[in-house]
């Protein structure tokens, strides 16, 4: 119940998290989206206004010049009444000569050359944007006022604030669909090991129970009838299960440093195919009616520590006893590269839709095996993580010749 209800806590901790990832997301990338489209639109109506005063100062020095060549005052005229008007005026700021839809107004702005305002017309409820340039008629000093209306400008960055009002949303509602998904993905990560971290603290308290609890029993037994008690029967009980104890926590502590990529093996050439012929004589010396068959060992050299090579030669070769009905078979040969170990039995084999897991920690197929007769279901994954240590693969298929189990190692050859 205790581990049902931290489940239960750590999945609304995570949910929680989920929703606070995703809101602080979708704010931020709200605040940006917000600052950028301020930006674009402030910017574009920068630029197009500066257009508008460009073009006007261009049509403005035209006339400055068409002024200074001694030509007089030419009648003005613009493409667009509505929108825009030309007006000359002298130092007085008296017209001199206008375009035909401002004739007989005073100047509608005053400047010095080369400024420009935004003024009110009688044209349009919209301010015209009133640039000068300075010319003269002999001894005349004129200015020349070129007036446009920045509807164009105004249009433009109407059009592109409506689609911005319209396309942000639909990035937030984008940007708040892949952040939930992608902390979604990240937090079954983190809910997967939290729930593995609680099996694994679990088990080993299960495992580290027992044999503390046999020696406990024994030793109460031993201390209630002290006359009854053999001391060899109970030194052998309390060694064996010591030593079962010290295994484990062996088996343990590995683990810990693969969990923190700590196995760092040392780097020697290996004989493998020593250390398969090496497990196959343990194995026949443990007798019953246990059949051992290494005829298909060849040589096969790799690089590693000779140390944990063992260990996963004597896992494989113990997973493989301990399941087989009579016969286990070893082969080891070099192909393309690789050193390859099979590891070989005739006992029920492992089902096509647990291989994904058998090389977890404390995962035992057969539930109902005994615990001392199955083992704390580690050798596997100690196998596991030794291998990728040194740089290998291991997986399981059927044995095709017995028809049980088949572990397959492959690991680099060297010379």
């Amino acid at each position: 119940m205790t581990g049902e209800r931290a489940g239960r806590g750590g999945g609304a901790r995570l949910r929680a998290v989920r929703v606070r990832t995703t809101l602080i997301a979708v704010l931020a990338v709200a605040l940006a989206l917000v600052a950028g489209g301020a930006a674009l639109v402030l910017g574009l109506r920068a630029e197009l206004s500066n257009d508008v005063r460009d073009a006007a100062r261009s049509r403005a020095r035209e006339v400055a010049r068409v002024i200074e060549a001694g030509r007089g005052v030419p009648a003005v005229r613009v493409a667009d009444p509505d929108e825009e008007f030309l007006q000359v005026v002298d130092a007085e700021g008296t017209v001199v000569a206008a375009s035909p839809n401002v004739e007989g107004l005073p100047a509608l702005a005053r400047l010095r050359p080369g400024g420009s305002t935004e003024v009110d017309t009688p044209l349009d409820e919209d301010p015209f944007l009133v640039v000068a340039v300075g010319a003269r008629d002999g001894e005349r000093r004129l200015t020349v006022l070129d007036g446009r209306t920045p509807a164009g400008v105004a249009e433009a960055t109407s059009t592109v604030t409506r689609m911005l009002l319209v396309g942000l949303p639909a990035l937030l509602v984008l940007a708040a669909s892949a952040t939930w998904m992608a902390v979604g993905r990240t937090l079954r990560r983190v809910a997967r090991a939290e729930a593995a971290q609680r099996r694994f603290v679990s088990d080993a308290s299960h495992e580290l129970r027992s044999p503390v609890a046999t020696v406990r029993q024994h030793a109460e037994v031993a201390l209630a009838h002290p006359g009854r008690a053999d001391a060899g029967t109970l030194a052998g009980t309390v060694l064996d299960e010591a030593v079962r104890m010290q295994r484990l926590v062996d088996d343990l502590l590995l683990l810990a440093h693969a969990d923190e990529n700590a196995i760092r093996p040392r780097r020697r050439p290996v004989d493998l195919d020593d250390l398969v012929f090496e497990e196959a004589r343990r194995l026949r010396q443990r007798g019953g009616r246990l059949r051992v068959d290494s005829g298909g060992v060849s040589a096969g050299r790799v690089l590693g520590d000779a140390d944990a090579l063992r260990r996963v030669v004597r896992n494989l070769g113990e997973n493989a006893a301990r399941h087989a009905r009579s016969r286990v078979a070893l082969a080891l040969g070099t192909v393309g590269g690789a050193v390859r170990l099979d590891v070989d039995d005739d006992g029920p084999g492992v089902p096509e839709g647990e291989r994904g897991r058998i090389f977890e920690r404390f995962v035992r197929l057969d539930e109902a095996r005994a615990r001392g007769e199955g083992g704390a279901g580690l050798g596997l994954a100690i196998v596991a993580e030794l291998v990728a240590a040194h740089g290998g693969t291991v997986a399981v298929d059927t044995a095709p010749v017995l028809g049980g189990a088949r572990f397959t190692v492959t690991l680099v050859s060297v010379p």
